[in-house]
């Protein structure tokens, strides 16, 4: 029987970051990935035939890759900055309108801002909870990549630099601190929307999942800058292999684990490749897989685990041009960041009840980016030249139970409602922009909850693997614990469902290759 170090179970990002870790520390390490490329859901892919553009077909943008993985493993990346935060459009008696949010705001701002709500009271109040929040990323943020911290210490430290909101960050639904600081319906929406996106959740929730969801999506790197990808995701997650097989981590793909079974002392894994049914046993495993996934694989005991829920569906699209915004505003500026559509307050919250009720929403909240905006690279330089640009939209309130009946006719209707919505604030039909593959057929694709599960492993196509825990200890337990370990000593989660594993990180990762060698040494 083969044996190693430390066995992988599966290719994910986090897991190429664990095995690189390992790797450059001396350990004989095996990464096994079902699919026959690695990068899991952080991939690049062509998706329309015949046509010369590489998508981010799952996850598309890096916020909470820290810098100190792209250092200590050597990576090459080229992560981009957006000019532009958000644009909203907004209709305001009969009236288009948009609200620009630029990363960094300035006059044209607070002219947005001010044109939108008639006075200067929200753009004020916005500078305020996004400086408050800043000043809870730069405490937090540093943390991440540490031994879990009680959260009483990380509130004192935050309390020593003035800022008094963790209650309404933390403690209390995000609802509350949302109307407290804003009137208009709108803005309170987009300061919500970090809340929900890939969470199926509400501002009232008690159970404070989407506070939680907030939190991971402002952030990364204490800054919460959501970057561009130079070369799309899989230029990232290339970099990644490219590392791990660098420090000697074998990648091995298209190989299927079956069976993961580790007693504290020793561990065995059991895959199929090239239909041949193989063990390999190994002092420790990490497990890039979801956690609902690796109890399947230890024999079916649930070990506490619940099924995730995905709720979300993403759409791909590529243009031969940007449509034109019946407010006027330039395309190119209006898509360069996120693109709101239908995600007021009360949009977000009837949408919810109705998707909680069991039926697809009436107005699909969502929200668009425009990659090429930032980096062309993703095209051939024809189409970079003919205008053509892709757009991804990622839409909310689509819980993985509503296409369970019927998959194909409810992801058909939802994505018929996706571009309504959008096309209610162009001047044109999104459709007369698309271009056509070679067959003859629109570049659109979408991908529901339960056709992520399908593609790339995700159970209920969840994201998140399951719902973000709080990246610190919740318990006196777990101080000084990595947020990693399952009730058996050698076997770790390495992947989005460890504490602190949520989007593409590598965090969750380095956190478990760290837990691994605190016991080799």
């Amino acid at each position: 029987m083969e044996r190693c170090d430390v066995v992988v179970v599966g290719g994910g990002h986090n897991a190429l970051v664990g095995a690189a870790y390992l790797a450059q520390a001396g350990l004989s390490v095996l990464v096994l990935e079902r699919l026959d490329v690695t990068g899991g859901a952080a991939v690049s892919e062509r998706v329309f035939p015949g046509v010369d553009a590489r998508l981010s077909r799952y996850s598309y943008l890096v916020s909470l890759l820290p810098d100190q993985i792209i250092r200590d493993l050597g990576l090459t990346l080229d992560l981009r900055s957006r000019a532009v935060a958000s644009y909203t459009p907004v209709v305001r008696d009969g009236t288009h309108r948009g609200l620009l949010v630029e990363r960094d705001p300035g006059p044209a701002t607070a002219e947005s801002f001010r044109a939108l709500t008639g006075s200067d009271r929200e753009y004020a109040a916005w500078q305020s909870f996004y400086a408050d929040l800043a000043e809870l990323a730069r405490v937090v943020a540093p943390t991440m990549m540490e031994p879990l911290r009680p959260a009483s210490q990380l509130r004192s430290q935050l309390e020593r630099t003035g800022v008094r909101t963790w209650d309404g960050f933390v403690d209390r639904p995000l609802g509350e601190i949302v109307e407290r600081t804003f009137a208009d319906d709108m803005v309170r929406g987009v300061a919500l929307t970090d809340a929900v996106i890939g969470t199926f959740s509400h501002a009232q929730d008690p159970s404070l999942r989407q506070n939680r969801c907030f939190l991971y999506h402002l952030i990364g790197n204490g800054t919460g800058e959501w970057r561009v990808p130079v070369g799309g995701m899989g230029a990232v997650t290339a970099e990644f292999s490219r590392a791990a097989r660098a420090a000697g981590a074998r990648l091995l793909t298209g190989a299927e684990v079956v069976k993961v079974a580790a007693d504290g002392r020793d561990a065995e894994v059991t895959y199929v490749a090239d239909g041949e049914e193989r063990t390999v046993s190994a002092a420790y495993v990490l497990s890039g897989v979801a956690p609902v996934t690796l109890s399947r694989l230890r024999g079916g005991s649930p070990h506490g685990v619940e099924a995730p829920e995905g709720a979300q569906v993403k759409v791909n699209l590529l243009l031969t041009r940007l449509p034109r915004l019946r407010s006027g505003a330039d395309p190119r500026q209006a898509f360069a960041g996120t693109f709101h559509v239908d995600e007021g307050y009360a949009d977000l919250q009837k949408a919810y009840d109705e998707a909680e009720s069991g039926t697809l929403p009436t107005r699909l909240p969502g929200e668009l980016y425009c990659h090429t905006l930032t980096d062309p690279t993703i095209l051939s330089p024809d189409l970079v030249r003919a205008g053509w640009h892709t757009l991804t939209l990622f839409g909310l309130h689509t819980p993985a139970r509503l296409f369970e009946q019927d998959n194909t006719a409810v992801r058909d209707k939802a994505a018929q409602g996706y571009l309504a919505g959008l096309n209610a604030y162009l001047d044109e039909p999104i459709e007369d922009c698309l271009a056509l593959d070679q067959n003859g057929r629109l570049c659109l694709e979408v991908k529901s909850p339960l056709d992520v599960e399908a593609s790339v492993g995700m159970p209920g196509g969840h994201i998140f693997h399951g719902d973000l825990a709080w990246p610190w200890a919740e318990s006196p337990e777990d101080v000084g614990r990595w947020g990693v370990e399952t009730d058996i000593p050698n076997l770790f989660i390495c992947g989005s469902g460890a504490r602190r594993g949520g989007a593409v990180s590598g965090i969750g990762g380095h956190n478990a290759a760290q837990a691994v060698l605190a016991r080799w040494r």
